[in-house]
Parts: C-alpha cells; structure tokens; sequence
C-alpha cells in the first residue's frame, strides 16, 4: 500500500475546463501548472487528471486513439513532464486516468484488427466469425469494415472492446482468459502503465475497471484476476504507485481485484447517493444534507459500514464531492448544506476526492452537450476564476464551453475575500485533515450515534469526535467525554455531559483524555 494515501486529499481536473494558457479556448497543461499553487492551496496533495491522451474527443479523451502521446490540445509530454516535476516539488502526486476497456476506432490496434487479413492485432478486439452473427446483449456494429466480422462495443459507437477474453465461452469466436490473444492485450495494458509511471506519474483511476472479461461471473471474478495480476506487478516495480478503481463495488475491486481504492460512485440507492443525490426517490429529495430532505443516516451506514468492514485491512473506500460524470453539489445544496457535506467528507476513513469548482459551489448548468457529454456537460463547464472575460478561464471568444451567466456565479476571487466562503471552510477541513492522523484515510472509526431519520450523526475518529447536524431543528446528544471544539459550523456548544448541535451544524471535537 503506498503510504502517501493516508494523507492524501485528491483534486480532480477536467484538463479542457480548467484554465487556457494560450487563449485558444480550451484548458490546457500549462494552464494546470499555472493553477498548481492554487490547488495546493486548498490542502488537496494529490491531483487526478482526465484523460489527456490523444483521442478524437466523441467521448472527452475516453475514446483514445494513441495511449503514448499527449492530446495536441492540451500541449506536449514536455508539458506533462513539467507538470509532474512541478507536482513532485510542492509535494503533490498525480494520477493519469487510464481506459483500458476500449480505445477509439481510430486507434492503429483497431485499424490493423480490422484488417482482412490477420496480423498480431487480428485478436486485440472482440469479433465475431462473420458479418451477419452479432453478440448478444451486447452492442456491437458489422458491415463497415473489410473484415468478416462484427465488431463489440464497450459504450459509443466510436469505442470498439478490447479483447481480454470472455468467462463462459459460448461460441468459437470467443477467446478464452488464458487464450493467447487475451494475454497480449493484458501485457499490452501493463506496458501502457510502465510508460507513464517511468514518464514520472504515480498511478492511475482506472476506468470502467470491471467491464475487461465478457461474461464474467456476478463476482467479476475473472476480471478482479487481471487487476491481481496487474497490482501484483506493481508491488514488485512501482510499490509506491496507487490504482483507484471505477468499480463501487469494494469487496470485489480491493479484495479481490488488489485495487488500492474503490470509487464509492453515485449509483441510485446506494449509500453515497443517499446523501446527497437522493432528488430521483418517490416523494421528492431526501438526501441526508439536504435541509427539507428530512434523511436517515441509516440508508448510508447500512449500506457503507459493511463494505468498509470487509476492505479497511485492504485498501480504502474513496468518497467524492463530485465527478465529469455526476451532477454538481450545488445543483441542489445550499452553501452551508455543501459545507456540512464537505466537513463529513474530510472527517470520514477512506481517501477523499473534490471536483475542480465544487470548493466554491459551482452550479450544475444546463447546456448543449459537448463531445459525448450530453446531461454530464453541465458539470463539465470551466472553472471560474474571477470576474473577467468567461470567468477568467480564457481570453478566447469561443471557450470550451460556456461559463455560468448569473450575476452571482461564484468565482475563486470573491470567495478568497468572504472569510466565511465556502472556499475557506475547505481550506480550513483540509488542514485539519492533515494535521490529526486520526482523521485520514486509515484512522479508526466508530459510531457514536446514528438513530433512523433522527439527527445528529456522531461518530469518532479514534480521539476524535464529529457531529454534523444537517436538520433544521436543534438536536442534543450525550457526550461522556471531556472534549474542546476544534473547529465548528454553527454555535455549537458543551454543556454538562451534552452536546448540543443547532440546526445545519457541524463540530470537530478533541476528547482531551486521548
């Protein structure tokens, strides 16, 4: 386990949305090393990076036309390499966002697969015999190459599956796991990982983690056996490298496929969700930070404390305020519903992500879909720097996408000059973060109070002690400990052996005894 995790806070960035340093209208490299100091900032040590590889772009770089080369619009690897070496000077690791399901069409694997005649890329991709035999529940596309063959996609039309073998094997044409095919796609992946981590990064989020083998069993299995396989390279050339996975699935991702972390992503009725997402339930939101929501911690620890009980010896359960996938914090929370969310955030176990823009409450936005995005383009908007041209993020007439037009868009500049902002509480969580190792990523934890749809949710952190009270009522909870505030949202105050928590409040407490 890399011991840089513990203590590790992440700031994901949308390289296209973030900042354009050449006035062209789309973020680039240079733009993120400019930003560095700012990141560093709010106490975030570690960055993940959306795909910056070379791609078409009809699904944001998730469609990759060349895993060794950076995309032209967002610079050179001479600018990745000054990136890295920058990150690594202020203390900062970074992790490069792999795809290793698919790639584009127009990746030169596909185009030598799709070839009639077979060379060493004909078992790269999943093709069936001939043209009129499709693949069952799945998607895939014939008749559009000279090959006789259909063609299996993993998602858009532009990304044909690579082909790490199918589980249970019902025609000739699928290979098996162990098939030679199969094998050099596995090593092909590894050799893409090498790459980079010699190129200077420190790991990767792997997309789409568990969709590598076909058919696999409910327990995925056979694709958690490749990861094995795969960290166990790791461990033995890059024991300081980390993988986080896009699983949601931990017990199968950390235990069983090695992964260091595992995205806790916002499936419906999962606990994460039931947070603050919960706005598609019958009856209207009742997301657990949400005000009038009127949430039951329970939905959440039901689901989580199981899976945290099964991986902590493991690896760890990554929560994120955001994804380019999920709708934005603020398209529902208030700023004191955001900053109660952002404090439990950085007082959990697990290892801690926030998506560039949601530390100053960035609004999800309703706008045309840009390069696959569709309803995830809202969340994709660049960041908003001050109040100047498209919020500061270019000078360009025509940015990547369009900034947020409400007179109170919130921007870096004026939430650096509102002690009380959104922005200063993150900085204030993440420093506390750093500073008590009982409240990082492997520190203890224990409930202290959860009741159904009752508030407030207490629990400890070893010596440590959180409640957060997201409620518009005052609540009351005995406290048999003698403890000082450490920082706190709202007049919380001790009395006697109680706490007593006012409506949207949130405390840190230190018991004094240790």
């Amino acid at each position: 386990m890399p011991e840089w995790l513990k203590d590790a806070v992440f700031y994901e960035i949308y390289p296209q949305s973030f900042y354009d340093s050449d006035g062209d209208g789309i973020g680039d490299l240079q733009g993120i090393i400019q930003k560095l100091d700012y990141v560093r900032s709010l106490g975030c040590n570690a960055l993940w990076l959306n795909p910056v590889f070379d791609s078409p772009f009809l699904d944001g770089g998730y469609d990759v036309r060349d895993y060794r080369k950076i995309a032209e619009r967002y610079g050179t690897d001479e600018d990745m390499k000054q990136l890295l070496e920058r990150a690594h000077q202020m203390g900062m690791h970074v992790l490069l966002d792999l795809v290793p399901g698919h790639t584009s069409d127009q990746h030169p694997w596909f185009l030598e697969s799709s070839k009639a005649e077979e060379n060493e890329y004909s078992g790269r991709y999943i093709w069936t015999s001939h043209a009129f035999e499709g693949i069952a529940g799945h998607p895939y596309i014939s008749g559009m190459k000279e090959r006789a063959g259909a063609y299996m996609l993993n998602f858009f039309a532009s990304q044909p599956a690579l082909n790490y073998g199918w589980l249970n094997r019902t025609e000739s044409w699928m290979s098996a796991v162990d098939s030679p095919e199969a094998l050099a796609t596995r090593e092909a992946m590894k050799e893409v990982m090498r790459y980079w981590l010699e190129f200077g990064c420190d790991g990767f989020r792997v997309d789409m983690a568990d969709s590598l083998v076909k058919n696999d069993d409910e327990n995925k299995s056979a694709t958690a056996a490749i990861w094995r396989d795969i960290r166990n390279m790791l461990d033995r050339e890059y024991p300081e490298a980390a993988l986080v996975s896009e699983w949601s699935n931990p017990v199968q991702a950390v235990n069983g496929g090695g992964f260091h972390m595992d995205f806790y992503l916002d499936h419906h009725h999962n606990g994460y969700n039931t947070l603050l997402r919960d706005y598609e339930t019958e009856g209207g939101d009742h997301s657990f930070f949400l005000k009038e929501g009127r949430g039951d911690i329970m939905r959440f620890l039901n689901d989580w404390l199981p899976k945290y009980h099964a991986v902590r010896e493991n690896g760890y359960i990554s929560m994120f305020t955001c994804n380019h996938d999920t709708p934005r914090p603020a398209r529902t929370l208030s700023e004191r519903e955001m900053k109660l969310f952002y404090g439990f955030l950085l007082t959990m176990p697990g290892v801690p992500f926030f998506y560039y823009g949601d530390e100053i409450g960035m609004k999800y936005l309703d706008v045309r879909t840009k390069e696959g995005g569709y309803q995830r383009t809202g969340s994709r908007t660049p960041m908003q720097w001050d109040s100047s041209k498209n919020h500061g993020f270019s000078v360009s007439d025509n940015p990547y996408l369009p900034t947020d037009p409400a007179p109170s868009a919130p921007t870096v500049q004026d939430q650096l000059e509102k002690k009380d902002s959104l922005l200063h509480a993150v900085r204030d969580l993440t420093r506390i973060r750093h500073t008590y190792p009982r409240l990082q990523a492997d520190g203890p934890f224990e409930v202290l109070h959860a009741m159904p749809h009752q508030f407030p949710f207490v629990y400890a952190r070893g010596e440590m002690i959180i409640a957060v009270n997201p409620s518009g009522d005052t609540a009351e909870v005995p406290l048999e400990c003698d403890a000082e505030a450490v920082y706190m949202i709202g007049e919380c105050r001790i009395a006697g052996n109680r706490l007593r928590i006012p409506e949207q409040s949130f405390i840190i407490l230190q018991n004094k005894a240790g």
